[in-house]
């Protein structure tokens, strides 16, 4: 890396061709080799703290507020997550039709998802295992809870939810 000095000396250097000078691109050269040199310093392996990824951080404390729901019967709480499906169940046809099946939670909290199928789309080839990140309310039962309002509220009176799977997200 370049020193100050030699940065200061470089800066007092004027190029000139056909009667421009060409100083403030060395001076940019330089500039951005000392960014890139910073950069990449700063991540290099041995600088890394490990600490969690923020996601990961993230996803730990969504399990520890359902966990406290689950434990304290709480219902009506607005949440995000993420789950692995463990269980694909069939269609809840009657009134509104939902998508239904079982997210295992870090944690090893299940969750049973309930998905409007009426408001927003189906998720098209879930398969048992697949990660699915959600944001819907919570309702407490003994199994562990039902995630829903997955899905846009047309009236506009309840947070939107959705639910992400494969990079898409469907609400």
């Amino acid at each position: 890396m370049a020193s100050p000095r030699a940065i200061v000396m470089l800066s007092k250097f004027y190029v000139m061709k056909d009667g421009i000078v060409v100083k403030a691109i060395i001076l940019a050269v330089i500039v951005v080799i000392i960014a890139v040199s910073y950069s990449w310093r700063a991540n290099s392996p041995e600088r890394t703290t490990g600490s969690l990824p923020s996601n990961a951080v993230a996803i730990a404390e969504a399990d520890q507020i359902l966990g406290e729901a689950y434990k304290n019967k709480r219902s009506d709480i607005q949440v995000q997550g993420q789950g692995r499906v463990e269980k694909i169940l069939a269609d809840d046809n009657k009134g509104s039709r939902h998508q239904k099946f079982i997210l295992r939670l870090s944690s090893g909290q299940t969750l049973l998802v309930a998905h409007n199928i009426d408001l927003a789309p189906r998720i098209a080839g879930l398969q048992v295992g697949d990660s699915v990140d959600f944001y819907g309310e919570y309702e407490w039962n003994q199994r562990g809870g039902v995630v829903h309002w997955t899905h846009r509220d047309p009236a506009g009176r309840h947070a939107h939810g959705w639910l992400a799977h494969q990079g898409r997200r469907y609400q």
